[in-house]
């Protein structure tokens, strides 16, 4: 009986590992409570619309097999040791094929240092400044298994300089939040109107903290400068007690900024004071390509919606998940490091929703972190709030935008 016993337990045994082989585990992570939440929880819920929709049809082709994805969630609150504890965890699964995630740079900071001594392939998305990426070429990394997919603040910033410059403006201040993210975008900011030929002058330079609600300090400092312009960059619903404060005080001056100003937590706690906004976005709730209409309406129904919290962060969600999957079908393997290698090399385009995506990565050069950086500049448009949504800031990069969506040509 005792034999009996074993043999059953073994067999059960068997067929549990056969079952964890026969999925694609990957976890995603990132704030889905607290106030980075409308981008951690857009992006996880747009992922998970691409990986529902992968796994309908089959699952990833795998060699002479497909394989279905099966998904780890962690809610990493935008707290740096929260994140580097899940790091830690999911560097310690021997099965575990990829991570995509993160929005809040410290937390990657805290905790991408243990992925990366596992050799785990990460795709960072949708967000996190340029630390998390140079922080690998200052150490002088050989050889990373980090990606990220995002616009990255150099391609942001600059556009943000450049917009203030087109407007004829030559006097900004720049307001920032104490945040990992808001310091580098403040160094981001300074570097590309240094870059541009320093054609405008900053008459105030302010940072915010977390929790602030009024912000009359630092706009008064900047009225008094001369300011034709706020240059802002920050993560949280602070942004809106920004506009919120120059409304308060008259102020007339276009608000620039960030990405994050496209969040629901800015566009609704501004209200009407956040029309005319301006921000560097990948992806606008606009049904311009079939493709784009399909993501929309899968992620309204399947979240019962009518407007994403962060689109920009969804469809980066979305089309991260499909590079993945083509990594693993072009790696024949669910091995991380097999996956890694493969991103760095993908040899078939991805149809994405936000662009089809021919080679977005290529082995890691520590003396250039683009090499693991997806977005270029012909991927970002200029976006700006109406009336509770983002619309196209120009009818050019709505143009433009379909154009790089437009399904690829068969040979």
């Amino acid at each position: 009986m005792k034999r009996l016993f074993v043999a059953m337990a073994l067999v059960g045994l068997l067929a549990v590992q056969a079952f964890a082989a026969d999925t694609i585990k990957i976890a995603i992570t990132g704030p889905f409570t607290g106030g980075s939440a409308p981008m951690g929880a857009s992006m996880r819920d747009g992922a998970k619309v691409a990986i529902a929709e992968i796994n309908a049809a089959g699952g990833v082709q795998v060699g002479n097999r497909k394989m279905k994805f099966e998904v780890i969630e962690r809610d990493d609150e935008a707290k740096n040791e929260r994140g580097s504890l899940i790091a830690q965890e999911l560097a310690s699964m021997s099965d575990l094929s990829g991570v995509i995630g993160t929005v809040n740079t410290g937390v990657c900071l805290a905790g991408d240092k243990h992925l990366k001594e596992k050799g785990i392939t990460k795709i960072i998305t949708p967000a996190a400044g340029s630390a998390s990426m140079t922080q690998w070429s200052k150490a002088g990394v050989k050889d990373l298994s980090i990606f990220r997919f995002a616009a990255h603040d150099g391609i942001q910033s600059g556009m943000v300089v450049e917009e203030a410059i087109n407007r004829k403006f030559t006097k900004v201040a720049i307001l920032y939040d104490s945040t990992n993210y808001g310091v580098s975008g403040r160094d981001d900011l300074l570097n590309q109107i240094k870059a541009q030929g320093n054609k405008l002058e900053v008459v105030a330079n302010e940072k915010f903290n977390i929790g602030d609600k009024d912000m009359t300090a630092q706009l008064v400092r900047a009225r008094s400068g001369g300011a034709q312009a706020i240059l802002i960059w920050g993560i949280g619903p602070e942004l809106a007690a920004v506009a919120n404060g120059m409304a308060k005080l008259g102020m007339k001056e276009p608000l620039i900024g960030g990405w994050p100003l496209s969040m629901s937590n800015y566009i609704d706690n501004a209200g009407k004071n956040g029309n005319g906004t301006l921000m560097p976005q990948t992806f606008i709730e606009e049904p311009i390509t079939p493709r784009a209409k399909k993501f929309i309406e899968a992620y309204h129904k399947a979240y019962n919606v009518t407007r994403i919290p962060s689109p920009v962060s969804a469809a980066q969600g979305y089309d991260a998940v499909y590079i993945f999957a083509a990594a693993v079908k072009q790696a024949k393997s669910s091995d991380t490091h097999k996956i890694k290698e493969a991103l760095e090399d993908l040899r078939e385009p991805v149809p994405g929703v936000i662009a089809i995506w021919q080679k977005p990565f290529s082995k890691w050069d520590p003396a250039n972190e683009e090499t693991h950086e997806a977005f270029r500049r012909a991927q970002v448009v200029m976006g700006m709030v109406k009336d509770g949504h983002v619309v196209f800031g120009n009818d050019a990069d709505r143009q433009r935008l379909t154009k790089s969506a437009a399904a690829p040509k068969r040979k």
